[in-house]
């Protein structure tokens, strides 16, 4: 299992930022995410894994005013 801003969900071996991402219905632009509190950069989410156990925070950022 994960966190995943708060809430827990199911982790399974090879989960990637880019993965969970899909599965949470986010695009792939204009979102910040942590895992265990370190920022990745949004050119590694295609390859960078998440741990079982871990705390990711995925922030959509949005534009206007």
């Amino acid at each position: 299992m994960i966190t995943v801003n708060g809430r827990r969900e199911d982790w399974s071996a090879g989960l990637t930022v880019a993965r969970l991402l899909e599965r949470m219905g986010y695009g792939l632009i204009h979102i910040t995410v942590t895992v265990n509190e370190q920022v990745v950069p949004e050119e590694d989410y295609a390859a960078f894994p998440i741990p079982d156990g871990a705390q990711v925070h995925a922030i959509h950022l949005h534009h206007g005013g």
